[in-house]
């Protein structure tokens, strides 16, 4: 068995297709969706996922606005601006990059976020929302994971699901949305007893532990979907001008684990492109929201 591929880049390009047809839409009606992201200091990671936000922003034909703070930004300027985008008609959603310099507290700064704008979905009410199946801001990458399961299997009711990781920013959500969707949900983590055969018995896994190819193929029961959220930076020889090379892997072995799922997600190319196109599904669906407009299908949970 050879697993089929599930090509992150294309579908996210399908997507953000989709958002620029629906943003032609609301733009005929006199509205434009405004993404408002805010980067504090020059993470260069940071500053690289910043510039492809705002560029892919405007592909798709919606207004960017960048707020780029030096890192000695204190943590109630950034709170001013905040509340100012908080109170700006014209953004629709509201991004600040994380991490944020040590002096500034991370969770005060996402809760002063309006819940209708936090396009992250971290905000507590969203986080509450989400639990208890309302309409909620999802957080984008358990939301591409999502639709990426939807697209390749049509309805997941009924299936069993493990999603490897309790992070709040991936295995949690991700968990609420495979519920959401009727599958039977296990969240297992390093603490977890027999982690091999909890994995094995599930339809769907969804690895986001951030450990280096952790999970080998032996761990998946043949035909499964494997979703791997993991992006490991490791150690792979010396380039000829003897400086260390390195490449992308994620939490899952993906030799191994293809010769046995039925489908899997490559990285790079899987997860990863789906962040920002769903990033911008839900600036449109904030938008949206805002203006009592009909959402668009297929781009929410």
């Amino acid at each position: 068995m050879t697993a089929t591929i599930i090509d992150g880049k294309a579908f996210a390009a399908r997507i953000r297709e989709q958002v620029a047809t629906e943003v032609a839409r609301i733009k005929a009606a006199g509205v434009t969706p405004g993404l408002a992201v805010v980067l504090v200091g020059e993470d260069p990671a940071s500053a690289v996922y910043v510039r492809n936000k705002g560029k892919q922003t405007v592909e798709v034909g919606m207004e960017s606005f960048e707020h780029r703070l030096p890192a000695d930004t204190s943590e109630a300027d950034l709170l001013a601006l905040i509340a100012q985008l908080n109170a700006d008609p014209a953004v629709h959603g509201i991004l600040c990059q994380l991490p944020l310099p040590d002096h500034i507290d991370a969770d005060k700064v996402l809760a002063a976020i309006d819940p209708a704008k936090d396009v992250d979905g971290f905000h507590i009410s969203n986080v509450g929302l989400l639990a208890t199946g309302q309409k909620a801001m999802v957080p984008c990458t358990p939301l591409g994971c999502l639709m990426m399961l939807r697209d390749h299997h049509g309805s997941l009711s009924g299936m069993d699901a493990v999603v490897l990781g309790r992070s709040n920013i991936v295995g949690k959500p991700m968990a609420q949305l495979l519920l959401g969707d009727s599958c039977t949900v296990t969240i297992a983590h390093s603490r977890t007893r027999d982690l091999a055969d909890v994995v094995r018995r599930a339809d769907i896994v969804v690895a986001a532990v951030g450990r280096p190819q952790m999970v080998p193929g032996d761990w998946i029961k043949p035909g499964a979907t494997v979703i791997d959220v993991g992006i490991n930076r490791i150690d792979a020889g010396i380039k000829d001008d003897g400086t260390p090379r390195t490449r992308l892997v994620g939490d899952v072995d993906f030799d191994s684990c293809a010769a046995v799922a039925g489908a899997i997600t490559p990285v790079p190319g899987g997860v990863g492109p789906m962040t920002i196109a769903c990033l911008l599904a839900n600036t449109l669906t904030a938008c949206c929201r805002a203006h009592g407009l009909d959402e668009p299908e297929g781009l929410t949970a």
